[in-house]
């Protein structure tokens, strides 16, 4: 139940820091004083991402693990003469769950300023402005400031971070945790515990676990920091969706279901070596899991698949609801399977097993 409980509070600081994409500097921080005491170097790529490493034996495979730090939100696009400002996206979003949230406006002194997405009154609305969703360009942010000197007066500036506010809950089956910034905060935390595991388990691999930045526009990170480790094996760790909603198609990412193993998404088609060995490893080891295949999206294996030569990959997700909106939901005992999985899965990883991986894809 202690361990449980540690992870429950480093889930909440990972969801609850602000950390759009270009502004992850705070949530590499957080990775920063996890691992610092634990892995053997951490180092930054020129992006930003946050490269811990853990020595293995010399010779043995390099994994690479990669979780994006960034979360959607908003910059600011324009300050009225009124007070109120307008936004830009980073990242996407859908217009209906903009409206009337909170969010917070962080200068670049590291002030944050609370503020809401402005919704008026349905009073005397017509139907079809009722109906419809509004866009971006419309919308604007009330920080409670009454001029464009005002706002100035406080540090803020076009371009400055503006970022979901939500509390992190245990929720009431007390399995499913509530929380902005899920997609893929979800994912550091497995990394972070992962390299926990690692360190006091063993192996023989050479691990990196990258913290990544830029992924929502772009999977950006991801390439440089794949340059930076240069692996044999790479698994980009994401969310995906959870189809358990009422009128939800039968899929098989549910909450409480497991990892789900990606056979394929928008950016990566697994490889098939690789994606068998995690899943023979995850029946040895009796781990819960389910299967992924989600192409409206990417991960950052989009780019790690292709750096160099080619690197044997593939995406581990965990199935989450309601993400790229201003709250979503995921469940511990997947982020538990997930942390058991690749904890096995490269405790497995020695020199004959690349060789197996990499001759898979010609015999």
């Amino acid at each position: 139940m202690k361990e449980n409980l540690a992870h429950l509070d480093l889930l909440k600081r990972l969801s609850e820091t602000s950390g759009i994409s270009g502004n992850e500097k705070r949530i590499s921080k957080i990775i920063s004083d996890e691992l610092a005491p634990v892995v053997d170097e951490i180092t930054y790529d020129n992006l930003g991402s946050i490269i811990a490493q853990l020595k293995g034996k010399e010779g043995a495979p390099k994994v690479l693990l990669t979780a994006h730090m960034d979360e959607i939100g908003f910059l600011v696009q324009k300050i009225e003469d009124n007070g109120f400002l307008r936004l830009h996206n980073v990242g996407g979003w859908w217009g209906h769950v903009i409206p009337a949230h909170e969010f917070s406006v962080t200068t670049r002194e590291g002030k944050d300023y609370i503020g809401v997405t402005g919704a008026q009154p349905p009073h005397g609305m017509s139907a079809e402005l009722r109906n419809k969703v509004m866009e971006l360009k419309d919308m604007y942010l009330d920080i409670g400031a009454s001029s464009k000197e005002e706002v100035e007066k406080m540090g803020i500036r076009i371009g400055d971070a503006v970022t979901p506010l939500q509390k992190f809950r245990v929720l009431n089956n007390s399995k499913n945790l509530l929380g902005k910034a899920w997609d893929d905060r979800i994912a550091v935390a497995v990394g972070i515990e992962v390299m926990k595991r690692l360190k006091k388990e063993g192996h023989r691999a050479n691990v990196a676990f990258a913290g990544t930045v830029q992924e929502e526009v772009g999977l950006r990170g991801a390439k440089t920091a794949t340059y930076h480790v240069k692996p044999d094996i790479g698994f980009a760790l994401d969310v995906t969706m959870s189809y358990d909603l009422p009128s939800s198609p039968n899929m098989p990412t549910k909450l409480g279901e497991g990892v789900a193993l990606s056979v394929m998404d928008g950016s990566v088609i697994a490889h098939r070596g690789l994606f068998d060995f995690v899943e023979a490893i995850a029946k040895k080891h009796n781990i819960k899991y389910t299967y992924d295949l989600l192409t409206a999206g990417g991960t950052d294996s989009g780019e790690i698949h292709k750096s160099f030569d080619g690197v044997v990959n593939m995406t581990l997700s965990l199935p989450c609801r309601y993400f790229h909106s201003h709250v979503s939901i995921v469940n511990h005992d997947d982020f538990m399977a997930a942390i058991d999985l690749l904890v096995e899965v490269i405790k497995a990883l020695d020199e004959k097993a690349l060789e197996k991986l990499i001759a898979s894809k010609f015999e």
